[in-house]
């Protein structure tokens, strides 16, 4: 019944009047405007700009001048880039394991109906409201050697007999950069994958319960499989937000001590507004783009 109706409205389509069809493809190419403008504006056009300028030796004041490839060749001899990448890439790694765990813990233990959980889901979830901007500030009070409370509380409970170096040290300041971003973002991605659970019929899990298959078997043969499109949305996510990972380290850590927790995308902005580069920025900029769709497509292709 379906496909004849189906049927019968394509042959209607097709036999329609050429204004009319004209006049909907019209109406179509209208609806589909609005998108477009501000895709073309806000995504495309600054994407266009920053290839050009990418090769042209661009100073912020004065005159461009190309000088393609060169932008592209002393990537290689920029070492504070180098070493961004290797940071960079260690971070995304841990981060997205980390948080991807603890996202998952969090989901699974407010994925059932029962008094309280309402309470428990917004409290997990309630740090995402905080601006990441905001968060990092506030970490930084929180840790701060000379005024912060985390140390006077933890010698108060003799936990420490000396003040910790919070982000004195390159792993210490990794290790508090990757606490702020589990604070922040595990929420957030608690949410996410707990859509997915909750998009799982409850009848499979009847049905191997009652094959006698026990909890373990139910996570890994039903659980994961058929929250398999969430998870790959979550470690997008992750991924592509660790790779452009700025706000952080910026507020944060400074990129130090000694340079240690640079990021790829603090390095991009040191070239264009400190050392006024702005056609290496560029270059720069898209070499991060290139490489992160390349890794995201093969990480959909992966989990696909």
């Amino acid at each position: 019944m379906t496909l004849t109706l189906r049927r019968a409205g394509r042959r209607a389509a097709h036999s329609a009047p050429p204004a009319r069809r004209r006049s909907r493809k019209v109406q179509g190419w209208l609806y589909a405007a609005p998108t477009a403008v501000i895709v073309g504006v806000l995504f495309l056009a600054p994407l266009a700009l920053v290839v050009w300028m990418s090769l042209h030796r661009w100073p912020l004041l004065g005159p461009a001048r190309f000088n393609a490839p060169e932008n592209y060749t002393k990537i290689a001899d920029n070492p504070l880039f180098v070493d961004a990448v290797l940071f960079t890439l260690k971070y995304t790694a841990i981060t997205t394991v980390l948080l991807s765990s603890v996202a998952l813990g969090l989901a699974l233990l407010v994925q059932e109906r029962r008094p309280g959980v309402g309470f428990f889901r917004t409290a997990f979830f309630l740090p995402g409201a905080v601006g990441f901007a905001a968060a990092a500030l506030l970490f930084y009070g929180m840790l701060n050697n000379d005024f912060g409370p985390i140390d006077p509380i933890l010698r108060d409970l003799g936990v420490i007999d000396e003040p910790v170096k919070w982000i004195g040290t390159p792993n210490m300041a990794l290790f508090s950069t990757i606490v702020l971003v589990l604070w922040r973002f595990a929420g957030f991605n608690m949410l996410i994958l707990l859509t997915g659970l909750q998009a799982i019929p409850v009848e499979v899990y009847e049905a191997a319960r009652s094959d006698g298959a026990n909890r373990l078997q139910i996570f890994t043969r039903i659980t994961l499989p058929l929250l398999r499109p969430t998870l790959a949305l979550m470690l997008i996510l992750s991924v592509t937000g660790s790779l452009l990972a700025f706000d952080q380290f910026f507020i944060f850590t400074n990129g130090g001590p000694d340079n240690s927790t640079v990021s790829m995308v603090m390095v991009v902005y040191r070239d264009a507004f400190f050392r006024f580069d702005l056609g290496g920025a560029a270059a720069l900029s898209v070499v991060l783009l290139v490489g992160l769709v390349g890794l995201n497509t093969l990480m959909m292709r992966r989990l696909r």
